[in-house]
C-alpha cells in the first residue's frame, strides 16, 4: 500500500517534472542534432554530414580523431602498413608489365593471371630475403666485363688531406667520406655535388655529451678515422682521435649526440643492417654497442689484446673485428660469446663479411685470406696479392694459372720509396650477397676477386689502376660501381707516402653482362 501511495501521490507534480525533463532534453541542440543525424543515416542508409549548426564541432572532433589514430598506430601496425604498400607497389609493376604484353584478359584467365602474379611476387620477396640474410649468393663475378683502357677511376670529391673512410647509403644514391683534417663530406653519386658537415661549437658539443680529454690526450682532435651510415639513411656516425662517437642527422646534417666512453681513438664503426644498433671499435681494445634511435649506450665487448682496426656486421647479431694482436674475432652478441681466428703470420689490417659464416681479410704482409666460421685457419690464402705496379707486366699475363698471380715480394721494384707499406692490404670489400670482392693497397692497384662456390677459394678477375693508398672500399649494392677512398698516406699513420696521388673519392663503373 505504501508503494501505491507513492505512485499516486501528487500526480500533477510528477507530470510537471517529467515535462520539464523531456522539454530540457528536447531544447538541447546536441540531442536534436544527434537525433537528426541518426534518423537521416537510417533513412538514406549512408552517412550524411552534420548540419551547419554543429559543423565546427564535428570538424574539430574529426581532426582530433585523426590525430588520435596517428598517435595510436603501433610499430607493428606501421610495419604492416608499409609492407602492404610495398606489396601493392610490386603488384602494380607486375600488372603494368602484363598489360603491356597482353591488352585483353577476361574471366578465369584474369584470375589465373592474378594468382600467378602473387606467386611471382612471393618468390621475389623470398629471394630478396635470402639474399639479405646471406643464404643465397648472387653470381656477379662471372658477369663483370673486363674494363676498357679508356675506363678508369674518376674522382667525385677532393679532400685537402688523406681520406680515411668512405660509406654508401642503402640505395647507392649518396656517399659519405672523411679525412684527417676532420672534414666530413656528403656527396651525390651521379652528379658529384658535395656538401660539408659543419662541426658545432665547443659549447654545443659539450651539451651533446662531449667530455674533456683524458689520459695522454691533451686536447681535442677532430681527425676522423671511421664513418658508418644506418640502413634507413637517417643517421651518420663518425669517430676519430677525440675518442667520441658522433651521431649526425643525414637529412639536416646537424650534430645530434657525442657518445663518450672509449679511452682510445675510434678506429672503426658499423651499423647492424636494418637496425639503429651501432658498433664502435677503438684503440682501447674494446668494442662498444650503442643505440642511435634512443641515443643510449648498451654494452661493451672485451677480447682483443691490442688495438681494434676494422669492424663489420650484417643483419644477424654478429660482429667481425680484426686487431693488431694478429687475431680476428667473430662476436655472437646474444650468446655473449666469441670465436677467435689467428692469422698464420703477420698482423691483420682489415676484414669484411661475405655472409654470416664466411669472411675476407687483408694483412700487412700483402696477403688476402678467405675464412670460414667452422675453421680456425684460413680456407684459402692469396699470397702477395698487392705488389708494386712497376713489376714486369709480362709475368702478369697468366694470372689464372697462378694461385696469387704475382712474383714474390723480393722481386718488387724499389722505385716507389721501397716502402713495405705500399703492399699492405689496407681495405677489402664484398658486394653484398654476391661472389664479387675487391682489395686495395698502396701499390697503385685495386684488385677484383671472384669468390668460388662454397667459398673454396679466390680467383683473380681484373686490376684497376689507382695511384695512392686505398684506405677504404665500398661496392654499390647493385654491383654497378665501386667507390674507393684514396690518399697519399695510410689511414692510421704515416708509414709511407705516395706524393703523386690525389686525396679524394674515386668511382669506377662496372659493366655487367
Amino acid at each position: 500500500m505504501k508503494g501505491g501511495k507513492r505512485r499516486s501521490s501528487n500526480p500533477a507534480k510528477g507530470r510537471t517534472n517529467s515535462k520539464k525533463r523531456f522539454s530540457s532534453i528536447a531544447d538541447d541542440s546536441f540531442f536534436e542534432a544527434t537525433e537528426q543525424k541518426r534518423r537521416r543515416k537510417f533513412e538514406n542508409d549512408e552517412e550524411i554530414k552534420s548540419s551547419d549548426e554543429d559543423g565546427g564541432d564535428s570538424d574539430s572532433e574529426k581532426e582530433a580523431g585523426e590525430k588520435e589514430e596517428e598517435i595510436e598506430e603501433t610499430p607493428a601496425e606501421k610495419r604492416k602498413r608499409l609492407a602492404d604498400a610495398f606489396l601493392e607497389k610490386l603488384r602494380a609493376k607486375e600488372r603494368e608489365r602484363e598489360e603491356n604484353e597482353e591488352s585483353e584478359e577476361e574471366g578465369e584467365g584474369r584470375r589465373e593471371r592474378e594468382g600467378e602474379r602473387d606467386t611471382l611476387i612471393a618468390k621475389i620477396l623470398q629471394q630478396d630475403q635470402l639474399e639479405e640474410s646471406g643464404r643465397v649468393r648472387r653470381a656477379l663475378a662471372s658477369r663483370v666485363q673486363k674494363p676498357e683502357r679508356s675506363e678508369g677511376f674518376r674522382f667525385l670529391v677532393k679532400h685537402r688531406q688523406s681520406v680515411t673512410c668512405v660509406a654508401l647509403s642503402e640505395d647507392d644514391s649518396r656517399g659519405f667520406s672523411a679525412s684527417k683534417d676532420g672534414t666530413i663530406v656528403h656527396w651525390d653519386v651521379e652528379t658529384g655535388k658535395s656538401e660539408k658537415y659543419l662541426w658545432p661549437s665547443d659549447e654545443v658539443l659539450k651539451a651533446h655529451g662531449l667530455k674533456d680529454p683524458q689520459g695522454r690526450a691533451k686536447k681535442q682532435s677532430r681527425q676522423v678515422l671511421a664513418l658508418a651510415v644506418s640502413s634507413d639513411g637517417r643517421y651518420l656516425a663518425s669517430g676519430g682521435l677525440d675518442r667520441h662517437v658522433h651521431l649526425w642527422d643525414v637529412r639536416t646534417r646537424q650534430h645530434l649526440q657525442a657518445f663518450p666512453g672509449h679511452k682510445g681513438p675510434i678506429s672503426c664503426l658499423t651499423f647492424r643492417q636494418g637496425t639503429a644498433e651501432l658498433f664502435s671499435g677503438s684503440f682501447d681494445r674494446s668494442i662498444k654497442i650503442w643505440n642511435a634511435e634512443d641515443r643510449t649506450y648498451i654494452s661493451t665487448l672485451f677480447g682483443h689484446q691490442s688495438e681494434v682496426l676494422t669492424i663489420d656486421s650484417l643483419r644477424k647479431e654478429r660482429v667481425l673485428t680484426v686487431g693488431r694482436d694478429r687475431t680476428m674475432h667473430l662476436w655472437k652478441v646474444p650468446e655473449e660469446s666469441q670465436l677467435v681466428f689467428r692469422a698464420p703470420a703477420s698482423s691483420l689490417e682489415c676484414c669484411c663479411f661475405i655472409n654470416n659464416d664466411d669472411f675476407l681479410s687483408g694483412s700487412d704482409d700483402g696477403n688476402v685470406e678467405l675464412w670460414n666460421a667452422l675453421r680456425k685457419k684460413p680456407v684459402h690464402i692469396v699470397k702477395n696479392a698487392h705488389v708494386s705496379c712497376s713489376e714486369n707486366k709480362s709475368d702478369q699475363n697468366n694470372l689464372e694459372g697462378l694461385s696469387n698471380g704475382h712474383k714474390e715480394n723480393e722481386a718488387q721494384d724499389s722505385s716507389r720509396n721501397g716502402s713495405a707499406a705500399l703492399s699492405w692490404v689496407s681495405s677489402v670489400a664484398v658486394c653484398r650477397s654476391s661472389d664479387l670482392a675487391a682489395s686495395g693497397a698502396g701499390n697503385g692497384l685495386v684488385r677484383l676477386w671472384a669468390i668460388e662456390n662454397e667459398s673454396k677459394g679466390l680467383r683473380p678477375l681484373f686490376e684497376l689502376n689507382l695511384d695512392g693508398f686505398v684506405n677504404s672500399l665500398a661496392f654499390a649494392k647493385s654491383g654497378k660501381f665501386l667507390i674507393a677512398g684514396v690518399a697519399q698516406e695510410p689511414r692510421l699513420g704515416r708509414w709511407g707516402r705516395a706524393a703523386s696521388a690525389k686525396n679524394g673519392v674515386a668511382l669506377h663503373p662496372l659493366k655487367l653482362s
